[in-house]
């Protein structure tokens, strides 16, 4: 699925919908599909090196702090734009709407986006994407940040379960185009939760 799509997206998609409530086994899970997928010479980014040592990709424990149900509030007549990447490619999106959630008594907000391209394929219609920046990018994390998959909501909260935020392929090959991650999702505080980066 992730390799038919890496024309449109370039990043792996992970789709952990409809949970409403924290569940370790649901981040096993998680964790133990990417590194599946990581592990396989068809579908993994990585570099032949690499993949040649590959066990395991490192994450941080399983934490549900993490976890958030957050009010979701749509923003409509949002204009598409041209999201910048790691190359000259900048694949349409539009700002589909905004969330609110409380971490350790602190309150924080994030934009959600829609691909233009990939919302016309029926499977993926209700796909959006949220990328964001944390205190621990470019320490822990990978420094370009992390993505997370998620599912138009049908009412006006959103599950958001950080523990499977994962790194774009960018982190792993040069070779790919990976959407930066906008400005305004830069989180004050130390997301300690999914992938970590790839090497020190």
């Amino acid at each position: 699925m992730r390799m038919l799509l890496l024309f449109i997206f370039f990043t792996p998609l992970t789709f952990c919908f409809g949970q409403q409530q924290f569940d370790s086994v649901a981040v096993t899970k998680f964790q133990n599909d990417l590194n599946a997928e990581y592990a396989n010479a068809k579908t993994s980014p990585l570099l032949a090196e690499d993949l040649a040592n590959f066990k395991s990709l490192d994450f941080y424990p399983a934490d549900e702090t993490f976890f958030v149900v957050a009010k979701f509030v749509r923003t409509k007549k949002e204009k598409p734009f041209e999201m910048k990447t790691t190359t000259d490619r900048k694949p349409m999106y539009v700002k589909y709407g905004e969330v609110y959630f409380t971490i350790n008594e602190s309150d924080f907000k994030l934009n959600v986006y829609r691909n233009i391209a990939l919302s016309k394929q029926k499977k993926y219609k209700n796909h959006l994407f949220l990328p964001f920046f944390d205190l621990t990018s470019g320490k822990e994390s990978y420094i370009g940040g992390k993505y997370i998959d998620l599912e138009i909501p049908k009412g006006d909260t959103l599950a958001i379960d950080f523990n499977t935020s994962y790194n774009p392929y960018c982190a792993y090959n040069y070779k790919y185009s990976c959407p930066i991650v906008p400005l305004e999702n830069d989180l004050n505080i130390e997301i300690k939760a999914g992938v970590k980066k790839f090497h020190e």
